[in-house]
Parts: structure tokens; sequence; C-alpha cells
């Protein structure tokens, strides 16, 4: 469930001093001197033996408390389940991180377009807008790839579209074998529903998840522990709708009405069998996936800084697709459309109602400010 790697001094291995107990008691008797093959060999040993027992989380907590000189990195994909299932976690002696799939700035960098790249992080809107035709190619290209990093690397490396797909098919299917694994066999069924409905989920145009299209008759209350095991997982992530875009956006969250996006965009194509023409060839990407794509992967950036919402406003047809907190505490509403084509009536009724101070439109259309509105090329959405 959890990986680690530590990486210690030299010293360590020659004084007891801070050192863990319980780690320390598979070192007695340990030669000092030995070559340094196998010391190599004799610590990942004795880290397997001792790490890879059921109190692993728990155990970190002796080297902040006794060993505090030591940098310790524990890695688990599934660290979210293994916490509700009763074991205590260091509070206060860990510090937690999130590791998303690999941003768009971060793919520019891996295709070696360190300067492309760089144009992004700097907002270099001249710059952006001039390199545009390039910048289109390698959004393409990351809506086929995503971020996943090995995919990431087996294309930087070979710009082989079958090999992607396969590891991307790999990917999937660990996650399958993950559920059968460790999810509580009785919602096994219930999750692996859920879990084939994504495509179809955000396939429509309205994007709302909808139950019926998990199995027909199904019920949220059915499906609700199914669907938290996947968000806890990190496989999903819930975008909830918003009854009215005031601040604090959480304290107006609708639990009834969400959207479930998947955690890469990539892994989305490939769910969807998507076809590599279809992502070279051009626009065809976008009218065939009716724009899933796109909403998909302005999510995943917007989540690098973000709790992203939406705004469905009752007994109408306005929707605003994205609704974020900056950091003035100001509501933020963001359109996202998949051409060149970027008539947004939605958001600009939602203007005209609630006056913003700011408002974004993001499509394949050039960095420009309106009166009302800027228009944020797709490839900037990290920039928000």
């Amino acid at each position: 469930m959890c990986n680690f790697a530590l990486l210690f001094p030299r010293k360590m291995w020659e004084n007891q001093g801070g050192f863990p107990r319980k780690m320390w008691e598979h070192l007695r008797g340990f030669p000092r001197k030995m070559c340094k093959k196998e010391l190599k060999l004799w610590k990942e040993q004795v880290l397997r033996n001792w790490l890879n027992g059921s109190n692993a989380i728990t155990s970190l907590k002796y080297f902040y408390e006794n060993a505090p000189g030591y940098h310790v990195v524990a890695a688990g994909s599934l660290l979210g389940i293994e916490l509700h299932k009763g074991e205590s976690f260091p509070v206060g002696k860990v510090q937690f991180l999130t590791l998303y799939p690999m941003s768009f700035v971060e793919f520019v960098m891996a295709m070696g377009e360190n300067g492309l790249a760089q144009f992004l992080q700097n907002k270099d809107w001249d710059m952006i807008n001039a390199f545009a035709p390039k910048y289109q190619e390698l959004i393409r290209y990351y809506y086929y790839v995503g971020g996943m990093p090995e995919a990431v690397l087996s294309f930087s490396q070979n710009r082989d579209w079958k090999e992607v797909r396969m590891i991307q098919n790999e990917i999937l299917k660990s996650y399958q074998r993950d559920i059968s694994k460790h999810a509580p066999l009785e919602i096994v069924p219930r999750i692996t529903d859920i879990w084939n409905s994504i495509p179809a989920q955000l396939s429509k145009e309205n994007r709302k998840f909808i139950y019926g299209l998990v199995k027909e008759g199904a019920r949220a209350r059915e499906y609700e522990i199914a669907l938290q095991w996947l968000q806890d997982a990190g496989l999903i992530y819930k975008v909830y709708n918003v009854k009215a875009p005031r601040i604090p956006l959480k304290s107006y969250e609708d639990r009834a009405a969400f959207k479930i996006f998947l955690l890469d965009v990539g892994l989305l194509g490939a769910m969807a069998r998507l076809k590599t023409t279809t992502v070279i060839s051009g626009n065809d990407i976008f009218t065939e996936f009716k724009g899933a794509l796109t909403e998909q992967y302005v999510m995943q950036q917007l989540l690098l800084s973000y709790e992203p919402y939406y705004f469905s406003k009752p007994k109408s047809t306005q929707e605003i697709d994205f609704l974020i907190e900056d950091e003035e505490g100001e509501v933020i509403p963001i359109e996202v459309k998949a051409e060149t084509n970027v008539k947004a009536k939605s958001l600009r009724q939602f203007v005209e109602d609630n006056h913003p101070q700011a408002a974004y439109r993001i499509s394949m259309n050039d960095y420009r400010p309106e009166d009302w509105v800027t228009n944020i090329p797709l490839w900037a959405a990290e920039s928000l």
C-alpha cells in the first residue's frame, strides 16, 4: 500500500544515537566494515523487512521524534483508502503532499520545449500568442498522452502513439486490479459500474453526474459509498455545484449536484478508446467528444492551485463551467470552449448579474483582454 524511500547519512550506520529503537534492533550485530555493495543490499533488506509491516504509516512518528535529522519520503497511491481502515496517522508529524499528473507546462518541458514552457510560466502573452500554432500542436499531444509520468517519458523518447496507449491501458488495468484487491467485496461491482460510466458521464452536454447512467434505476444511496471510495483512492475528482456564487464557495456547496472527472485527461481518452487520428487531425477531437477532454484538461490545470466548483442557475439553462475563489477572496467565473467559437451567453449573463472582479473565457483563441472578459488560450489555463 505504501512504498518508502529513505536517504541516510553514512554516519547513521556507525552511530545508534537518535535512531528509532524498533529499527535499531535490526542493526545489532551488523559488522561495521562491509563493502559498499553488501552494505547497500543489507540496508535495502532491513528497510524492506521493517517498513512493510502493518504499522508503516504510524512508524513515521519515530523518525520525527527520535531521528529528526533523517529525511523520510513515503509514497502511497491508495493512502487515502488505508487511512479509512482505522490506521492511526501521526498528526502534526508528517507533511502531506498530493502528487498530480504532470501539468501541461511540465509536459511541454518534457518535450524539450523549455523556452515555450518559460513563456507560459512568465505569462509572456506576446510570445505565447506568437507561438500559438506550436502550443496548439502540443496541447493536442497532451490531450492524447496526458500527464502520467510513464506515458510522458515514453512519448518524449519515442513519439510512439501505440506505445503510449498500451501504457495507459496497463495503468487502467492496474486500477481495476486495485479495486478488486482493496475495496470491500460488497461494493466492488458498484465501483466498477461507476468507473466504467465516466466517459458517458463526461460526454453529455450537461456533465452533471447522473446515477441512471451508471445503471438503469440506480439511486444515490446505493452508490454513495462506491463513489466515495474512488474519490478517496484519488482516481476521480468531484466538482460540486454551488447554490449561489458567494464567498466562501464552500459554504454554498450543493452536495447533491456534482460532476466527476478522471484523474488524467490521457487516461480518459484511453477509457473512451479515442483514436490517435482524432487527436492529430485537428478540431475533430473536440466535436467528436463534445468538449469532454477540454473540460477535463482545464479542471486538471485549475486543481493545481484552486478547488474548482461550477454554477448551474436553478430553473435556467445558464451554467458556468467553473468557479474559483482567488487569493483576494473574489469569485471568478470561467467558461471553457473547445474551439475558436466563443459565444458565451451564460458567462455574459453571469457577469451582468454578479459583477465579478474578473471573468475568463478559455479557448483555442489567443490571449485578448476585453471590456468584460479576458480570453485565455487553453495552453495557458494553468496561469490563472
